[in-house]
């Protein structure tokens, strides 16, 4: 059954309900875990064991010590900010954590007050929502393509990408030798080596993997890692190698928010911004502003 065919079939079924009863038929759809519990299929209950299973090796923000650098951004910011991992934790795992004080959403303003204001949350990592949304919504039939994820961290985006699409290929670049190790046990444990692997390497270093990659995805990929002139380095880089006509670029944000923040042009004549449909319904624990913050481009 298409979406149209369902429509007309919901159309029906509503027709047939007493009129009294409509309002609680319609407050069900909206609301009711028993809707929810039938959008989660194996492809999810996988990403999700996945995530169970990285919690085991990593703190609750799920930042290495290592980090010195996102740290210090973190530390920074204008607005008290914490991370929370997007993959690992949704809103209702949030919602319980902060039930029994593992983790607040708010801070306090004077010491010893009852005055609070809300934590900022970033995450570094999608969401199992929007990677869902990445694979369906936005990209195209991957089949016999290679996608790059730069910064792959956890790997989020290999495992959507593996249960998502047909991608053929799938690669991961990752500096931290301790994010590769543990995306290695996750690609190991769950069998999805056939497509999916993770290069301990600088992207700086990878102008031939750019110049033949169908798609290359950016998460969030350098701000808090990187010092700004580091930063300008690696999309100069990108810019100059990624350029094969047709090509598809993910970014969150948007190249021009990136750019912008160094002060740095984005190349004439490289992308062209491609519309996306956000309106698209995938669960209750969807952000729809974090789709908002996905952008596609394609090389022209």
């Amino acid at each position: 059954m298409d979406f149209s065919e369902a429509k007309s079939e919901l159309k029906a079924l509503l027709s047939r309900v007493s009129p009294t009863e409509i309002s609680k038929v319609l407050n069900w759809v909206r609301n009711s875990e028993e809707l929810e519990d039938l959008l989660v299929d194996n492809r999810k209950a996988m990403l999700r064991s996945i995530a169970d299973d990285l919690k085991a090796f990593l703190p609750l923000d799920a930042m290495l010590p290592s980090e010195t650098a996102a740290h210090t951004k973190m530390q920074q910011r204008s607005r008290p900010t914490v991370h929370v991992d997007g993959f690992l934790y949704d809103e209702d795992q949030v919602d319980s954590l902060c039930e029994v004080g593992t983790m607040s959403r708010t801070y306090c303003l004077t010491c010893g007050s009852c005055r609070t204001a809300p934590l900022d949350f970033i995450s570094h990592s999608f969401s199992v929502s929007e990677l869902q949304f990445l694979f369906q919504n936005v990209l195209p039939d991957l089949s016999g393509q290679t996608l790059v994820d730069v910064g792959s961290r956890l790997g989020a985006v290999l495992y959507g990408g593996y249960v998502y699409s047909s991608a053929s290929r799938l690669l991961g670049l990752e500096l931290s030798e301790e994010f590769v190790q543990l995306q290695n046990k996750m690609l190991h444990k769950y069998r999805l080596t056939d497509r999916v692997q993770v290069l301990h390497t600088d992207v700086c270093t990878q102008d031939v993997l750019l110049q033949n990659a169908d798609v290359l995805v950016l998460n969030n990929v350098f701000e808090f890692f990187m010092e700004p002139e580091e930063q300008v380095r690696a999309w100069r880089f990108i810019m100059q190698n990624f350029r094969r006509c047709g090509s598809l670029l993910v970014s969150v944000p948007s190249l021009q928010e990136s750019l912008d923040t160094l002060q740095e042009p984005l190349q004439p004549g490289w992308v062209e911004e491609l519309p996306l449909d956000y309106d698209v319904y995938l669960g209750g624990d969807t952000d729809p502003d974090a789709l908002r913050q996905i952008h596609l481009y394609q090389v022209i």
